[in-house]
């Protein structure tokens, strides 16, 4: 199990009608991470490419780009929450 959905289950009680799904999806996002690493380290700048190389096809980039940005703005909405904001 990530630290993303340890950090996150938690807020979820059991006697919640979907606390099961819920918890499923964010098992889901918590794999946004991971790919988003791997993603960077085929496609991203920090590594020497060469002539031939092609990045990704726009539609890949919008995916990873809306799965970080729902993943970023639910943490941090789960931060406030948590610290009472």
């Amino acid at each position: 199990m990530s630290k993303i959905s340890q950090i996150t289950r938690r807020d979820i009680s059991n006697k919640a009608k979907a606390a099961k799904s819920i918890r499923q999806i964010l098992g889901s996002l918590s794999a946004v991470d991971q790919g988003m690493a791997e993603v960077r380290n085929e496609y991203g700048s920090g590594h020497g490419k060469d002539s031939q190389f092609k990045g990704l096809q726009p539609r890949h980039t919008k995916l990873a780009v809306g799965a970080a940005s729902t993943l970023a703005i639910y943490l941090l909405e789960t931060h406030k929450m948590r610290k009472g904001n």
